[in-house]
């Protein structure tokens, strides 16, 4: 399936000059890793800002300087971030820095490298999740296995709506995670060309994982 194909579906591609700069930064093999991180989180902030644009508010009554007004506040009560371990750590910071107060979950799978599985080996979301809208963070949507994995838990604990937001994906990863979970909405900010033979995004940026944490 092509990169035009899948952005017909429900997928938000970003196209945006300064997401297109921060990603031709990421991407830079010689980009060092304090450099690495702070670019995911500043495009993390940019990809969250559009996931959270259907977000549920409520009116609230304020005192400007000069009257009172009703203005509109997001129910922080009401949607949960959960990054997928261990890259989605990249990305906590900068939805946070847009929803402060909301409660994080963690679901942590990694991909079995031959047969290119997930494998799942810690979940804890928070109480209530299912009052609440959750907002996945999972850098790397390659072969979509593990986000598809994280939507599924998600969904079992009984999530109201669930979002995914990603850096970078692959036409055959968001094809893998709308066959599952078409009603799902997926942000990214750029749908990458193909998956190679080791099921690595290309052009991609190489292991978001230990580009973050400097494990390469």
């Amino acid at each position: 399936m092509s990169a035009e194909a899948v952005a017909e579906k429900v997928v938000i591609e970003l196209d945006h000059p300064i997401v297109r700069d921060k990603l031709a930064a990421l991407r830079d093999r010689n980009t060092d890793v304090p450099n690495f991180r702070r670019l995911a989180n500043e495009l993390a902030l940019l990809v969250a800002y559009e996931a959270t644009r259907g977000l549920e508010t409520e009116p609230v009554e304020i005192d400007t300087p000069l009257e009172r007004m009703e203005a509109r506040k997001i129910r922080a009560d009401k949607v949960v971030l959960v990054p997928v371990l261990r890259a989605g750590l990249g990305m906590l910071d900068g939805a946070l820095q847009l929803l402060p107060h909301a409660p994080v979950g963690f679901i942590g799978v990694y991909r079995e490298e031959e047969a290119l599985r997930p494998v799942p080996y810690f979940l804890k979301l928070p109480a209530g999740v299912e009052q609440r809208d959750v907002l996945l963070l999972d850098p790397m949507v390659a072969t979509g296995g593990s986000a598809a994995y994280a939507v599924r838990m998600c969904k079992q604990a009984g999530a109201r709506r669930v979002a995914l937001a990603a850096l970078i994906s692959a036409p055959e990863g968001l094809a893998r995670v709308h066959a599952d979970y078409p009603e799902v909405p997926i942000f990214t900010a750029a749908i990458d060309r193909e998956l190679n033979e080791n099921g690595f995004i290309l052009p991609g940026l190489g292991d978001a994982g230990d580009r973050l944490l400097g494990t390469q």
